[in-house]
């Protein structure tokens, strides 16, 4: 990327997000206290610089390990939790230790995949961050691992705090972790080259990046997963190695390349269309026909009922559900205005004719254009 333009993004930076993954916070001996004095330094010195700092933390449940005499994750859930609600006690104790040598108040804010999906909690949970970052605190968030459930769960913090920042209308997401950034290769393997710009994060890129763990639940599949997902928001990502000294810093010095920088969509979605696409899960299906794919696709328009093949799954009028084309490929995913139900009872009929099949109407569209979001990034907002 050259100098212009990273100064040109990060001059225009007030609000940042920074995921802090689990393998530079915590092993199975507890909190790495090194790391974290050097993390709420350069966090601090960001706040000192003028901006609006919301971290995303990782690291708790690996912080409990120890606690609980034991040196791997457990495979039972109860267990699980169990040691994210002694890790989160120990993690914060921590960060508010280090930020007070700084003069600076933090606030936890803990969030479920639950909260995220509910529009209500979702607008809650905004209002509350920005009440904290008024009042120039530092939000420290986590996902409530205590309570969640598989069903309910992020999956990783990655998405977690790709969908904060959307929440925030953060200028920039970073995502610090224990490699470089994104290579053309496995980074272990010979001659691999760090890539340092990503205009779009494309599928192919995505398959590439499969099978990278560490002590956490995300690899770079999932870091590029909340690239993508943030970009579509309009809000760049940058992923880089977390230890690196003045890593930070760095990131907001147009004259120092580091990481990858996955750049912003063209065309970003708004944020209540950014909520639908990326932070719903969706609890159904209905497969459209091509006629119904190419309307959605090409000119914008609602899903009618006459496009429908076929319905999948038990969902409420008012939830999420996905889209998908004969050859079973996502093409969008929106709020149904009918349960799924009644969606069965009108497959493939005229508009004219949902009120004598169901009794009711509610609406010729089974996905307004509103409330629907396509599945790649050529989404008009």
């Amino acid at each position: 990327m050259s100098t212009v333009s990273k100064q040109d993004l990060v001059e225009s930076v007030q609000r940042v997000v920074v995921k802090i993954g689990s393998s530079l916070l915590a092993s199975g001996s507890g909190i790495h206290q090194d790391n974290l004095v050097h993390f709420v330094a350069e966090l601090a010195a960001l706040q000192e610089r003028g901006l609006e700092v919301i971290v995303v933390s990782s690291g708790a449940r690996a912080a409990g390990l120890n606690a609980l005499s034991m040196e791997t994750i457990p495979n039972s859930i109860p267990a699980q939790q169990a040691a994210a609600a002694v890790g989160q006690i120990h993690l914060m104790a921590h960060y508010e230790r280090c930020f007070a040598e700084h003069e600076i108040k933090i606030a936890q804010v803990l969030l479920t995949a639950a909260d995220i999906a509910h529009r209500g909690r979702y607008l809650n949970a905004k209002h509350t961050i920005d009440y904290l970052l008024e009042r120039g605190l530092i939000p420290i968030i986590n996902e409530n691992d205590s309570v969640a459930v598989d069903e309910l769960k992020f999956g990783d913090n990655d998405r977690l705090s790709a969908l904060v920042a959307g929440l925030c209308e953060a200028e920039l997401l970073i995502l610090l972790t224990d490699v470089e950034g994104l290579y053309d290769k496995h980074p272990k393997e010979d001659g691999a080259a760090l890539i340092p710009l990503v205009e779009e994060v494309s599928d192919t890129m995505l398959a590439a990046a499969q099978g990278q763990g560490t002590l956490g639940t995300g690899g770079m599949l999932s870091k590029l997963e909340a690239a993508k997902a943030a970009a579509r928001r309009g809000i760049p990502t940058m992923i880089a190695k977390g230890v690196t000294q003045g890593v930070l810093s760095k990131a907001f010095d147009p004259k120092q390349e580091m990481g990858t920088l996955v750049l912003a969509a063209k065309n970003p979605l708004r944020q209540r269309k950014h909520w639908i696409g990326f932070g719903v899960t969706p609890k159904g299906q209905v497969v459209i026909d091509a006629g119904a794919c190419k309307a959605l696709v090409e000119k914008g328009t609602s899903l009618l009922p006459a496009g429908i093949l076929e319905v999948r799954g038990d969902f409420e009028a008012g939830e999420c559900v996905s889209c998908l084309d004969e050859q079973e490929e996502e093409i969008a995913r929106g709020l149904v205005v009918y349960d799924a139900r009644d969606l069965g009872k009108i497959i493939g009929a005229k508009t004219s004719e949902i009120e004598t099949r169901l009794g009711y109407h509610f609406g010729d569209e089974i996905i307004h254009r509103d409330d629907l979001v396509l599945a790649r990034a050529k989404e008009i907002s």
